[in-house]
């Protein structure tokens, strides 16, 4: 397909499906009848997407998306040979040919013209390089979170989305589920009174031994896994899923391993998709020997103008800080003048009990039924419009689990201003949201 056709019918798709713009921004489902005669869709009308990692959760997304009708995956990405190949089979099985490709490069998937977008889920340290790549390339891309273990990346991705008019749909997916939103609109419509406090408990983790250096095995490559990070001897706990608990690649569990999922949905119960708090004071304790170096136990307490507190912590710190609540605190606890709410993604708990019952009234907020995230990514490469976790909310929430970092590395109080995106006076803190690359790689 030519370049010019794929953005005539693009386009095309916007006019017909303007009317199924709902309120907030999001779109609803855009019927089948735009698509074609019958709901059938023309392979030439299909969302030709590629798969960049294709791991776990990779490979889970990958299955995902051969579930819808009108998505072709034409390619896959992994360093791991038997990944990439495992992936190519799944796809040429679906389709029933071999045409599916394999790359090591990502760059190398993302210069093919002929695809619309690809999903980024590859180890922390890399999601800002690839994603800079593909929206430069006009990918619309579905982005697994965090955002980067960079600011001046993130804010490099923000731009280059809005610049190049990419789809980014952040992997905050639970801003898609019933239970965050039913919170959302509780909160928002002032079922609690006032809100005061908010209270998140994240995952910790268990520390373990450094590990023997070990030969890289034969079909992974290894220096392009390590990409912009310092080069470290390969050892197999490195590069599995551990890695995310590994400084060199993540921030842990403050941010990639849960943290970002709660946060995330605390900006959105604010309104800061565009802004944050404006003071950072916390505490936590990361191990000094053995392979993992994030922190295990943090309590960290935000400051936002509207008066609101958010207090982020590890789970076990959290049932310590709010044992009278017995909650089991992988979730995030809402209190407000009138009340309290819980949720997670068990279950909503919510004090008076009446408010388990409670629906927004004619004139009050409501959100739009969004019930799984890949259809709304989607939805809105067909739409043009903002997913529900757009590349402003990414970044302003990864920023705040950034800020927590730091203040946990540093110890001290941070001030922020969320307009110039900085920390007043305090350079060392400024330098700790950043960190340089390996060469050759650089934005």
């Amino acid at each position: 397909m030519k370049e010019k056709d794929k953005i005539n019918r693009r386009a095309i798709l916007k006019r017909a499906a303007g009317a199924a713009v709902g309120a907030f921004g999001f779109p609803y489902v855009v019927s089948s009848s735009v698509l074609g005669a019958g709901g059938s869709i023309a392979p030439s009308e299909k969302i030709v997407m590629g798969c960049i990692g294709v791991g776990g959760m990779g490979t889970g997304h990958l299955r995902s998306f051969l579930g819808f009708d009108e998505v072709r995956i034409a390619a896959v990405c992994d360093v791991f040979a038997g990944r990439r190949d495992r992936a190519k089979n799944t796809v040429d099985q679906r389709y029933g040919n071999s045409d599916c490709a394999a790359y090591n490069d990502f760059r190398e998937l993302i210069a093919r013209r002929d695809i619309d977008a690809v999903t980024v889920v590859t180890p922390d340290h890399w999601h800002g390089l690839i994603g800079l790549e593909a929206a430069r390339n006009k990918k619309d891309m579905y982005y697994e979170k965090p955002m980067d273990v960079r600011l001046s990346v993130n804010k490099a991705m923000r731009d280059a989305v809005n610049r190049y008019g990419v789809v980014f749909q952040f992997g905050t997916q639970q801003r898609s589920t019933d239970k965050f939103r039913f919170a959302y609109e509780l909160i928002r419509n002032k079922k609690l009174g006032e809100l005061q406090t908010i209270m998140i408990g994240s995952a910790d983790y268990d520390p373990i031994a450094n590990q023997p250096i070990q030969p890289v095995p034969e079909g992974f490559d290894y220096n392009m896994w390590l990409g912009p990070a310092p080069w470290a001897p390969y050892t197999y706990e490195r590069c599995t899923r551990n890695w995310t608990l590994i400084y060199d690649y993540s921030l842990g569990c403050v941010s990639g391993a849960w943290g970002i999922h709660h946060v995330d949905i605390a900006q959105w119960v604010l309104d800061c998709d565009q802004t944050g708090p404006v003071e950072i004071e916390g505490t936590g304790y990361i191990p000094s020997e053995g392979l993992y170096d994030t922190p295990l136990e943090w309590e960290v307490v935000h400051k936002y103008r509207n008066g609101v507190k958010m207090i982020h912590m590890d789970m076990n710190t959290a049932k310590k800080r709010a044992e009278q609540f017995s909650l089991s605190w992988m979730g995030i606890l809402f209190l407000g003048t009138a009340g309290w709410i819980y949720v997670s993604r068990d279950g909503v708990y919510a004090e008076p009990k009446s408010m388990l019952t409670a629906k927004p009234g004619p004139n009050e907020l409501h959100l739009p039924r969004i019930n799984d995230h890949r259809r709304n990514f989607l939805d809105c490469i067909k739409t043009r419009h903002k997913p529900v976790s757009h590349i402003e909310a990414a970044v302003r929430s990864d920023t705040v689990c950034l800020l927590d970092n730091a203040a946990i590395r540093l110890g001290r109080k941070l001030r922020w201003d969320p307009e110039k995106e900085i920390v007043i006076n305090d350079e060392a803190a400024n330098e700790m949201l950043d960190r340089p690359m390996r060469s050759p790689w650089r934005v």
